[in-house]
């Protein structure tokens, strides 16, 4: 990691958490950014703008920066401006994440609370895994997905480009996720998910 400061991209929220997640493990963050300046600011933090402006002050200045937007669609498109700027996304880990041996991480993810990756899972990038999560061993998550909390992927489970799994899902080993899938919280899935589905119940089955 380099000495920077850094700055959270969204602040609210989602954003908060990473917050909390940043600060236990000890990351230098001091700023926010936001479409205004918030009345709640939990963890102290300093506003500086609203990254898609061309004035924003942190394009200025020597910072790196961390994600704190729940959507996916939206984090990935911030996280490209940022990498357009030639900035510094940092991944932020919990230190209570537990992370097994070849596990490999791309750049701007966020790993909650109590997360288990087990050895030889891939991770991309902008990824969120939420609290208490398991990721089991050689599965493989795309660019732009979040893993709500509780939720579990047996071994060799890929997930496609900006797929949402919900909270407490249970994906069967060696099932794929299509992109831009959204799977229901609780749900129980037991075979493959083509693009662009939405999948709820257990076992799961295609709404729309």
């Amino acid at each position: 990691m380099s000495d920077n400061k850094i700055i959270l991209a969204g602040y609210s929220g989602h954003g908060f958490v990473v917050a909390d997640a940043a600060q236990q493990a000890n990351m230098p963050l001091f700023y926010y950014s936001e479409y205004t300046e918030l009345n709640t600011n939990p963890f102290g933090l300093h506003y500086l703008g609203f990254e898609g402006n061309n004035s924003f002050e942190g394009w200025k200045e020597d910072l790196d920066f961390i994600l704190g937007i729940g959507d996916n669609a939206i984090r990935v498109k911030v996280a490209q401006l940022i990498k357009s700027k030639n900035k510094i996304i940092h991944n932020v880990i919990h230190p209570t994440a537990s992370i097994g041996q070849k596990v490999t991480i791309g750049e701007g993810n966020f790993v909650a609370r109590n997360v288990s990756i087990n050895p030889l899972a891939s991770i991309s990038n902008y990824c969120i895994l939420n609290t208490g999560c398991i990721v089991e061993h050689e599965c493989v998550i795309n660019q732009g997905v979040h893993i709500a909390p509780g939720t579990v992927l047996a071994g060799n489970v890929t997930v496609g480009e900006n797929s949402f799994i919900g909270a407490n899902a249970v994906i069967k080993q060696g099932v794929t996720i299509g992109k831009n899938v959204v799977i229901g919280a609780g749900s129980v899935v037991l075979k493959d998910v083509l693009d662009h589905k939405i999948v709820v119940g257990n076992p799961a089955k295609v709404i729309k």
